[in-house]
């Protein structure tokens, strides 16, 4: 088996695919890239690991229950969306596999075996694997948010990669709550053009610039906090040698924004 690619995906807002009439054609263009996914990894992969930007510890958390409940972390959103159901299986076994990877590589990782599935996970998920029938076991993001030490952590897991794991980061590639309208067109344009700028160098000059992101244009503009940038901290750890690949972008993203999706390695062959 070669190496599956590895995923940076802008997730979206909320619930977002179980409220598509109220939000009419503005998701088309991410649901149409993630339901792409399947095709660009010819088929379905043993397992998922998504780095998710919505957990959080003190030390890297890896959830291990078997049957993950779900975790409704937005709010003022529809009565119906706090009763989604998305019911992929967890797996233990990879939960202790990714937590010997980080050990081993001189990372404590602690298992959570009461963790569920937060919206950066099953909002991005559900569309590529609509019947939830693949396992997927979350990691947390370290408190501090250091970019070395998750780029560090994605070469770490690297591994997984030739197991049948697909490695996947959700977050977004504008988080600005603030102004997640037009008012942030200038700022996500900015920062998504380095970005993007930034995804297409060659890897050693690609990992100094992730490192030293705070001095893109309009960086702290579009990230005021930075907890949905580093999931591709981590991803462009597990596939540093390899070029990126956009699979997502636009410009009119919720009344205006710039954002983008990354793909690392190659995809399956037609």
């Amino acid at each position: 088996m070669s190496a599956l690619p590895v995923y940076f995906l802008s997730h979206g807002g909320g619930p977002w695919p179980w409220m598509r009439d109220a939000f009419g054609s503005a998701y088309d263009a991410l649901d149409a890239s993630l339901r792409d996914i399947p095709r660009q990894i010819a088929g379905k992969p043993k397992a998922v690991l998504v780095i998710t930007a919505h957990w959080e510890g003190r030390e890297f958390m890896v959830s291990a229950s078997p049957q993950p409940p779900m975790i409704y972390d937005y709010g003022g959103f529809p009565p119906h969306t706090y009763e989604i159901r998305y019911g992929a299986p967890g797996s233990p076994q990879l939960a202790q596999r990714v937590q010997d990877l980080l050990e081993d590589a001189g990372h404590t990782a602690l298992l959570d075996h009461e963790r569920g599935f937060d919206h950066g996970t099953f909002s991005a998920m559900y569309p590529v694997f609509p019947e939830a029938d693949v396992p997927i076991v979350q990691l947390s993001l370290k408190r501090g948010l250091d970019p070395a030490t998750h780029l560090a952590v994605g070469r770490a897991l690297k591994p997984l990669r030739d197991e049948g794991v697909l490695v996947v980061g959700s977050g977004l590639s504008y988080h600005n709550l603030r102004q997640f309208n037009g008012a942030g067109a200038e700022a996500s344009r900015l920062f998504d053009a380095w970005l993007r700028e930034t995804m297409a160098l060659p890897p050693q000059e690609r990992t100094q610039r992730l490192v030293e992101w705070e001095q893109a244009p309009a960086a702290r503009a579009a990230h005021p906090r930075e907890e949905h940038l580093l999931p591709l901290m981590v991803v462009v750890g597990a596939a540093e040698q390899e070029a990126s690949t956009t699979v997502y972008h636009e410009d009119a993203f919720f009344g205006g924004l710039s954002v983008s999706s990354f793909r690392f390695g190659e995809a399956a062959a037609a």
